[in-house]
């Protein structure tokens, strides 16, 4: 993560989302809906509800909506059928992108995703062509100023498989997802707020853009990121400012 402005990208990632919150919510009602269907309705035995839910909470979303999700995922009401559905693609210059999709219709959404790539720049690859070079891990990021020691020992005794300090004084700490719920209290119960809590694809290496590929890289990911289906859109291009 070193050599670039991980905060800023976080404080412009947050402005963005709360340009469309609207859409957030469509997104999290998906993926809460999804959640409990295959994990139940119950946020103790379902990590995957419960870190959607909190996510939904952070979006400011009202609880009523939460609790239709769910009971729709469990059966409760009638709705539209959601399938998760994983491309993977090619940016400016090669770089790898992954993008998650929850889809009522696999043909819509495909047209639509290899449309966006190829308009801008990219293309598709086929299934497994850069998911090799991501981990899927959860993620905890904590901005400059907290206590190193502190942080790192209620991290490593929560569970967590590492810390790491960036050039900025930020901090992040990596875990299995299995994991994440746990690690998530553990550094809560020890003070620690994190600026971002997710479970992520996370990529092996980075690649920094800046001029005209960052703005080309940033039009192929805006047109990605506004299909009505997607979900989430991982990458290892970094868009310096």
């Amino acid at each position: 993560m070193a050599g670039h402005s991980k905060w800023a990208n976080i404080k412009h990632k947050k402005a963005a989302t709360d340009a469309k919150r609207g859409k957030i919510w469509t997104r999290l009602i998906k993926e809460i809906t999804v959640a409990a269907r295959m994990g139940g309705g119950e946020l103790a035995s379902n990590p995957r509800l419960r870190l959607a839910v909190d996510k939904a909470a952070d979006a400011n979303m009202p609880k009523d909506n939460v609790q239709r999700a769910i009971t729709r995922g469990t059966g409760g009401e009638d709705g539209a059928s959601y399938e998760e559905v994983r491309y993977e693609g090619y940016g400016i210059g090669g770089a790898a992108i992954i993008v998650d999709c929850m889809t009522d219709n696999r043909v819509r959404t495909v047209a639509e995703v290899r449309h966006a790539f190829n308009k801008h720049g990219g293309n598709m690859g086929t299934e497994g062509s850069v998911a090799f070079m991501f981990k899927h891990c959860g993620q905890f990021l904590f901005a400059p100023g907290v206590n190193e020691d502190k942080l790192m020992e209620a991290a490593l005794e929560s569970g967590a498989e590492d810390v790491v300090a960036d050039d900025e004084g930020g901090f992040e700490v990596i875990c299995e997802p299995n994991d994440f719920a746990g690690v998530k209290d553990a550094l809560e119960a020890a003070g620690f707020k994190a600026e971002v809590a997710e479970i992520i694809m996370k990529p092996a290496t980075e690649t920094s853009f800046t001029g005209d590929d960052a703005v080309k890289m940033q039009k192929l990911l805006d047109a990605l990121e506004n299909l009505d289906d997607v979900q989430e859109i991982y990458t290892n291009a970094v868009i310096e400012d």
